[in-house]
C-alpha cells in the first residue's frame, strides 16, 4: 500500500493506464487471497476487444474462478501499439521479499472479417517462457469463447478408411499410457509421503524437548480456519494469525508456515531456535504443530501489539519512560542472544515491527524466521543479506555476513527510531532538511550540535534532555559505520541504565571503509561460485566508494 499512490490496501488488485494510480481497483481480501502468505498465486487477465472488456480473475488453484474479481469497460487502442513487450516489475519498498515467475503464457486471436462478430481464425500464437517445462502444474490457458473451427474433411475420411485396426491401436495405446501414468502417479505420491512420513519423524525428534504440540483440528478452530479477519500481522515466510480456544478462552497468536520449501526450512530454523531460548524479553513459544504438510507455532498473543504500531498507529504518542524500558529491554534480550546462550545467536532482523508489547509495555522481541546460531568466537558464513532496508549494516549490505555486530547497527536504528518517532527510510514528502534515511538525518543533527532537534515532537517536551541525549549517543554508537566500534550490547545495557558512559562518539560520521585485503577475505566465499572479476577502488573523498562488478 503507498497512500501517495491512492492504494486502496496493502492486498489488492489495480489496473494502472500510464500512471502508477490504479483508475480501478478490487480488494483480495474478499477471496480470502493474501499476496503476502508466499502461496503460489495465479492470475488470469483477459481482454475481449469485441466487447471492450478486460476480466481480471485471481486464485490459489490452477482452475480460473467463475467471476473475475476485476471488470473493466476498456478500449485497449488507446494504449497499446501495432508491436509491445509483455514484461514483469516488482517493488520491495524498503523491505527485502522474493519476487518470482513460476509459468507464464500469452496467447492472442484476432477476427478476420469485417464486422465484430466474425468468428476468430483456427490458429492463434502463444508465447511461453522458456522455464515453463521445470513447473509441476501450470495454470491452464483460459478458455476460448468460441468454439474451434472442425476438422478438414480429408483428415476425417482417412481416420474412416483405417478402420477397425486403427480404432484398436488407439484404444490400446491410449490404455498403455494411461497405466504409465498412474504408475507415475503412484510413484510420485509414495515418495511424498515418505518423504513428509521421515519429515516428521525428524521434526518430532527435533524438537521433543519443545513446549507442547497441539493438533491441526485445535489451530484451526481457534483461527476459524485461518480467517482472513484472524490475521493480525505477517512474519518472515509466513502469515500471523490471532487465535482463540474455545474451550477455555485462551488468546494466542498462530504464525502459519508459508507453503514452499523456503518456508518451511525458515519455519524449522525458527523452532529450533526460539523452542531452546528462555528470556523475559523474547516472545514465548507454546507450542508447535506438523500436521497435513503444514507447520504452525502458536506463541503468546502480545495485548500491545508491535511496536511500530504504538510508535504510528497509536491514537495518543508513546509516553517516554515506556520507550526507554522498551530499549532497554530489547537490548537485554540481545545481550542474551549474542554472549549469554551456549551458542550465539544473530537475529538477523531486529526492527520495531518484530518486537511486541505486552500489557505493561514490556518489550518482546519475535520473529527468529531469518535467525542463525553459530558457535562463539566463530566466523559465520556468507549469505544473501537479508532482513529490511534501514535496519542493515553497510558491511552486511556488502559482504552478506551477518555478526552480532550486524545486530547492533539494527538495534541503533531501533533506538533512533523510538526517540525520533521517525521510520528508518522516510517514504513520500519528507520535512524540509530531514533527509531519507533516519541514521543519516541524525548524524547530520550531531554534526551541527544540534542533537536533541531529533526528539520525537510529539512528545511535547515531556523528556529529561540528559536521558533524550544518551539514548541518542547510544544510537550513534551502534550505528556507527565500523562495526569493530560499535559497542556490544552487554556494554548498551550497561550504557542506558547509567552504570556505564557512552562512548566517544565523533561529530562527524566517519567514512565507510575497508581495506582491500580485509574486504577481499571476507569476501572470498561470497564470490567464489563467479567466474568473474572483481574490482575494488576507493576515492581519497571523505565518503570511500568500493565497486564490486561480479560477471
Amino acid at each position: 500500500m503507498d497512500v501517495e499512490y491512492k492504494d486502496i490496501n496493502g492486498n489488492h488488485v489495480g489496473l494502472d493506464l500510464n500512471s502508477v494510480v490504479s483508475s480501478q481497483a478490487a480488494d483480495l481480501g474478499g477471496l480470502d487471497i493474501d499476496l503476502k502468505s508466499g502461496n503460489v498465486i495465479n492470475s488470469w487477465i483477459e481482454y475481449d476487444s469485441s466487447f471492450g472488456v478486460l476480466n481480471i480473475s485471481i486464485s490459489y488453484s490452477n482452475l480460473k474462478p467463475k467471476n473475475p474479481i476485476l471488470s473493466v469497460s476498456l478500449s485497449l487502442d488507446q494504449y497499446v501499439n501495432d508491436f509491445m513487450y509483455v514484461g514483469f516489475s516488482g517493488s520491495t519498498q524498503g523491505s527485502t521479499e522474493v519476487h518470482s515467475i513460476e509459468w507464464w503464457s500469452f496467447s492472442s486471436r484476432s477476427g478476420s472479417g469485417s464486422g465484430p462478430t466474425s468468428p476468430p481464425p483456427s490458429t492463434a500464437t502463444t508465447l511461453t517462457n522458456p522455464t515453463a517445462d521445470s513447473v509441476k502444474s501450470p495454470p491452464p490457458l483460459p478458455p476460448s469463447s468460441s468454439s474451434p473451427s472442425p476438422p478438414s474433411s480429408s483428415c476425417h475420411n482417412q481416420l474412416c478408411r483405417e478402420g477397425p485396426g486403427a480404432v484398436a491401436g488407439v484404444v490400446t495405446a491410449g490404455a498403455f499410457f494411461l497405466a504409465l501414468f498412474a504408475g507415475a502417479l503412484i510413484w510420485v505420491y509414495s515418495k511424498k509421503f515418505k518423504h513428509e512420513n521421515k519429515l516428521g519423524q525428524s521434526f518430532a525428534s527435533e524438537i521433543i524437548k519443545s513446549p507442547k504440540e497441539f493438533t491441526y483440528k485445535e489451530l484451526k478452530a481457534a483461527t476459524r480456519c485461518f480467517d482472513a479477519n484472524r490475521i493480525i500481522g505477517h512474519g518472515a515466510f509466513g502469515t500471523v494469525y490471532k487465535g482463540i480456544f474455545p474451550e477455555n478462552g485462551d488468546i494466542v497468536a498462530v504464525k502459519r508456515c508459508s507453503h514452499n520449501s523456503q518456508g518451511k526450512n525458515e519455519f524449522l530454523a525458527e523452532l529450533l531456535i526460539i523452542g531452546t531460548l528462555r528470556h523475559r524479553n523474547l516472545v514465548r513459544l507454546q507450542g508447535w504443530c506438523h500436521e497435513k504438510g503444514e507447520i504452525l507455532l502458536v506463541y503468546d498473543l502480545m495485548p500491545k501489539g508491535s511496536l511500530d504500531k504504538a510508535l504510528f498507529e497509536a491514537k495518543t504518542p508513546l509516553p517516554w519512560p515506556e520507550r526507554q524500558k522498551i530499549l532497554l529491554g530489547v537490548a537485554s534480550a540481545l545481550a542474551y542472544l549474542h554472549q549469554e546462550c551456549d551458542r550465539q545467536v544473530i537475529h538477523r532482523d531486529v526492527k520495531t515491527s518484530n518486537i511486541m508489547l505486552d500489557e505493561a509495555y514490556n518489550a518482546k522481541l519475535g520473529d527468529f524466521g531469518l535467525a542463525r546460531q553459530v558457535e562463539h568466537d566463530k566466523s559465520p558464513d556468507a549469505t544473501v543479506a537479508a532482513g529490511t532496508m534501514g535496519y542493515l549494516a553497510p558491511e552486511y549490505l556488502l559482504t552478506g555476513r551477518a555478526t552480532d555486530k550486524t545486530d547492533v547497527f539494527s538495534y541503533g536504528a531501533v533506538v533512533l527510531e523510538v526517540a525520533s518517532g521517525r521510520r528508518p527510510i522516510e517514504t513520500g514528502k519528507a520535512p524540509a532538511r530531514v533527509s531519507g534515511n533516519l541514521v543519516e538525518w541524525v548524524w547530520g543533527l550531531h554534526k551541527e550540535g544540534k542533537l536533541l532537534t531529533a526528539a520525537d515532537a510529539k512528545l511535547e517536551g515531556c523528556f529529561e534532555e540528559s536521558a533524550m541525549r544518551r539514548v541518542l549517543l547510544v544510537g550513534l554508537a551502534c550505528s556507527h559505520p565500523d562495526p569493530l566500534a560499535r559497542p556490544t550490547m552487554r556494554s548498551v545495557v550497561q550504557m542506558l541504565v547509567g552504570e556505564a558512559e557512552v562512548p566517544m562518539v565523533p561529530r562527524t560520521k566517519p567514512a565507510t571503509s575497508f581495506s582491500t585485503s580485509h574486504l577481499l577475505l571476507t569476501l572470498q566465499d561470497s564470490v567464489s561460485d563467479y567466474n568473474g572479476i572483481v574490482t575494488i577502488s576507493s576515492s581519497s573523498s571523505e565518503n570511500s566508494y568500493i565497486g564490486l562488478d561480479l560477471v
